[in-house]
């Protein structure tokens, strides 16, 4: 896969789905109803990881979804992935979170720089959901900015050895195999680190605090601890200094999974308030015929279709090999502050039962605010987007 624009084939901008996708999409919003909406609440209450259905999407070919078929992928695309992630996010972002962490960030790291072996090695494993993966960039210090991080591999003869700690990692306890990366020369900044695959059950490598979350808390998010955590010379992935830069493209496909997360999220919110809109009744009739309450519709349905075109057109452009920095970023950016956006109206319109837990969008609202967060933040975003437009890049270590 190129990923020089110029030499990339050309992107014809779909307005209507294939009959495949169509049926795609049915199959999930199926799925996402009959297994997963029953035990939404019961999952969010207890911060339970919700394991059972997590291995049926792996069945479903959902681990794997952007990965070739000889590699045990699904042999999809980026259009394909995103609908997935929406689906499953509109009914509950948990689901959403935990599959994007899976295949963009853990798996594909893997499958952009790894070599041969390696990814014979682990990415069938993923991709069937036998393992599931975890990525790890952030530290206690060191979140927007990578070149903070404090977490080392050292040399040992044909092993490297791992010390530190890394946060917010989504599957951090449930996770059979993580990608990370380390500090492998402190004086070379961003491109003194490197990237490493480390599996679960090596000696001096841990799952720590597991933690307590506004939203999305079926998932799990917890700590990674090394201490003199020894790995094989093998488990470097990519070359030494460039895990960085690899961390980099990798996260340009990530975002565009954010933006459907996004999308998942505010469409739930949206049908929610449609539904309540219709059945709530004051002065003598359905809120829903009130003009003002039309247009708080009209408006999120407006930014959220935006919203999706801009993250369709990353989509696009990704499968066609194309560079997608600057349209993800945006895709991403847009996508999650809209997202915020409409649930806010949605409880609004909900009056005082937005509030409670009863009803839907009380939990969108907790849910969606990772959304401008992970992945870069918003501010971060916007630092790549006007970087891109002003071609000027940050100063190199």
């Amino acid at each position: 896969m190129t990923t020089a624009a110029q030499s990339a084939p050309s992107a014809t901008f779909p307005f209507t789905l294939t009959e495949d996708q169509e049926a795609l999409r049915r199959e999930i919003r199926d799925f996402a109803g009959r297994e997963i909406a029953p035990n939404v609440s019961r999952w969010d209450e207890a911060s339970e990881f919700p394991m059972e259905v997590v291995q049926q999407l792996g069945r479903m070919g959902l681990l794997g979804v952007i990965f070739p078929l000889d590699l045990g992928g699904a042999g999809l695309g980026y259009i394909d992935y995103m609908l997935a992630i929406e689906e499953l996010s509109a009914v509950d972002g948990s689901i959403g979170i935990i599959v994007a962490a899976h295949n963009s960030l853990c798996t594909n790291h893997i499958f952009l720089a790894g070599s041969d072996a390696q990814k014979q090695k682990y990415i069938p494993r993923l991709a069937a959901g036998q393992a599931l993966g975890a990525w790890g960039l952030t530290e206690p210090g060191s979140g927007s900015d990578a070149s903070a991080a404090r977490t080392t591999a050292v040399r040992k003869g044909d092993r490297w050895v791992l010390n530190g700690n890394k946060t917010f990692i989504t599957n951090g306890h449930y996770a059979e195999v993580s990608v990370i990366i380390a500090v492998t020369d402190k004086s070379q900044g961003t491109h003194g680190l490197s990237a490493f695959i480390v599996e679960k059950g090596t000696p001096g490598f841990r799952a720590g605090k597991k933690e307590n979350k506004l939203g999305l808390r079926a998932s799990d998010t917890s700590e990674l601890i090394f201490e003199d955590c020894e790995i094989p010379g093998e488990n470097l992935l990519g070359k030494e200094g460039e895990g960085f830069i690899d961390a980099m493209r990798t996260l340009d496909g990530g975002r565009i999974s954010i933006a459907a997360l996004s999308l998942g999220i505010g469409r739930g919110a949206l049908d929610a308030s449609v539904k309540y809109v219709k059945q709530r009744k004051q002065f003598g009739k359905a809120i829903a015929e009130f003009q003002g309450i039309q247009w708080k519709l009209a408006d999120m349905a407006t930014e959220l279709d935006a919203a999706r075109l801009l993250t369709l057109r990353a989509a696009v452009l990704k499968d066609a090999g194309q560079r997608v920095t600057q349209e993800s970023a945006m895709a991403k950016l847009y996508a999650s502050e809209v997202a915020v956006k409409i649930c806010n109206e949605a409880v609004q319109l909900h009056g005082g039962y937005g509030f409670i837990k009863d009803y839907p969008v009380e939990k969108f609202y907790r849910d969606v605010k990772l959304c401008t967060i992970g992945e870069g933040t918003s501010e971060i975003q916007r630092m790549v987007i006007g970087r891109e437009i002003l071609k000027v890049h940050p100063s190199r270590g």
